[in-house]
């Protein structure tokens, strides 16, 4: 292994939980920049205030960019009205901020990996639409949501397993076509974006990986495999993928 760490930006989302009262704080999940150190890459944190040309500077300094779960992107943004009434944590700066940086990093061949959220802003940021509550929208699709649950299950729970083309880019990572997957998601890909292909589905067709062909690493999961890192070959391959293609192309 070379003994470059890449820099990966992860941007940042705004925590309003109330834990300081009246102040935002930039921040990000520890499961993300953990998955990142463990397989050799340096994590820094994006906040979202950094805009125009201090956000394009600081694109060109990263080596890769890990974009994050979280809240619901605001419909507007693929020009819908509000058409349920349990979308959350609609944070419009976040949503420009990655929008942004989404867009630069498919225009400028940066590596990426989108996550839950992550694969949704990709695939808005390419002009498609999202279901905003799967269950309501699609009710005929399995159980994506269980971070709504009573059950108390753990992030790391397998819900279901994702079906991959073989001649996807994760098929070649994972050499398998066959991924059991977490799902801690109530949103999913409706339209489809121009740039993206579809290349793994759920079960009851729902799409969970989009890959932009001719890129160095565009790659979008619905799941979360920060979450299974620690026990699953899967989770691994897919940061050691990310991470090591973020290293071969630094310089350029």
């Amino acid at each position: 292994m070379s003994a470059y760490c890449p820099i990966i930006g992860i941007p940042c989302r705004l925590d309003t939980s109330g834990l300081y009262p009246g102040r935002p704080v930039d921040a990000q999940n520890t499961a993300y920049t953990r998955a990142v150190i463990e397989s050799g890459g340096i994590p820094i944190l994006i906040p979202v205030e950094v805009n125009g040309v201090m956000l394009d500077t600081l694109f060109n300094r990263v080596d890769g960019i890990l974009f994050s779960g979280g809240g619901d992107i605001d419909p507007a943004y693929y020009n819908q009205p509000h058409l349920v009434d349990n979308l959350s944590d609609i944070q419009q700066i976040r949503d420009e901020h990655e929008l942004r940086l989404i867009r630069m990093a498919i225009d400028k061949g940066k590596p990426f990996l989108a996550i839950c959220r992550g694969m949704q802003v990709m695939n808005v940021a390419t002009g498609g639409t999202l279901y905003q509550d799967l269950a309501t929208q699609n009710p005929n699709t399995i159980r994506h949501d269980f971070y709504y649950s009573d059950e108390q299950l753990p992030r790391n729970y397998i819900a279901h397993n994702v079906q991959l083309e073989k001649s996807s880019r994760l098929y070649n990572i994972l050499q398998s076509d066959r991924v059991p997957v977490n799902s801690l998601h109530h949103q999913a890909i409706r339209e489809v974006g121009s740039t993206v292909q579809v290349t793994g589905r759920a079960e009851d067709g729902v799409v969970e990986v989009l890959e932009i062909k001719d890129h160095p690493f565009a790659l979008g999961v619905q799941w979360h495999p920060e979450e299974l890192y620690s026990e699953s070959a899967e989770a691994r391959k897919l940061f050691d993928a990310f991470v090591g293609v973020s290293r071969n192309g630094h310089g350029k």
